[in-house]
Formats: C-alpha cells, structure tokens, sequence
C-alpha cells in the first residue's frame, strides 16, 4: 500500500473514531460490540467502503474507551485554568485520540498526531478550537519520552 493510500484510509479511520467517540461521549452504550457493529454497518452504506477499510479508526476507538480515564487525567492536567467539563464534547474527542495515539502508538509520530488533530478540528470544531487543541497537544509532546518526530 501506498504511503498515500496508507495516510487517507488513517484519515478516514480517524474520522470515524471522531463520529463514534464523540457519540460515545454524550451516551455510553451498553454493549460497545453491537454499538460499533451498527456504527460501521451504517457508515459503510453511507461511504461504501468495508469495515476493515477503519480497521485503524475501530483500534483508536477501544484504545481511547480503555484508556479514558488516563487521556482525560492528562488533559486535565495539561489545560490549566480550564474547566474540564467546559471542553467541547468534539475537542475532547479529538484530543482524546491524539493523546492516545501520542502515547500509546509508538508506530506514529507524536507531530504528525499533532497535526491530524489540528486538521480534525478544522472540520469539525470552531475556529478557535485548534489554537486550543495544538496548545494542549504541544505541551504533552514535551513529556511522552520520545522523539516527537520519528516512530519508536
């Protein structure tokens, strides 16, 4: 595959760990399998493309429900002055994936989970969102004990 082809079918896995997480957030299901498996079967008659096609997006979205409460910790530190519960329902999602992804998927880049982040937000956020979202994101890249611009 493709480096090209790689990055759109991150970006679209992305996307649909946003739709989901953001969901999640407002209404914890009570059977996550079967929430996911309508999730992506309507997604996939919306965008035609096979549920392996967010193979990516399905591993954000169980690594981000089982890591919550450690990325909310985090976020919770990293935005000072900030009420946590103030936090747009779709930053928190967005940040809520690139901190896992900063932490826990050391085959990317802190920077470029940085970036998508920011580019996230400007689909789906306001525009002040991302000056928000890169200043939290910023600071953690500080302190995940890696080299934020190389795969470990």
């Amino acid at each position: 595959m493709s480096n090209k082809a790689l990055f759109a079918k991150r970006r679209d896995g992305r996307v649909a760990a946003l739709q989901f997480l953001f969901a999640w957030s407002l209404n914890h299901p009570a059977n996550l399998a079967d929430d996911l498996a309508i999730f992506f079967t309507n997604l996939e008659a919306v965008d035609a493309k096979p549920r392996e096609h967010y193979a990516f997006g399905e591993e954000i979205i169980h690594g981000v429900i089982e890591h919550c409460d450690e990325i909310d910790g985090r976020i919770r530190g990293l935005a000072q002055n900030w009420d946590f519960d103030r936090i747009a329902k779709i930053d928190l999602a967005i940040l809520r994936i690139a901190i896992f992804e900063m932490i826990h998927r050391t085959d990317i880049p802190p920077v470029v989970s940085i970036n998508e982040a920011i580019d996230l937000s400007k689909l789906f956020s306001n525009s002040d969102a991302k000056r928000f979202i890169n200043g939290i994101l910023d600071k953690l890249k500080d302190h995940v004990g890696r080299d934020a611009r190389k795969v470990t």
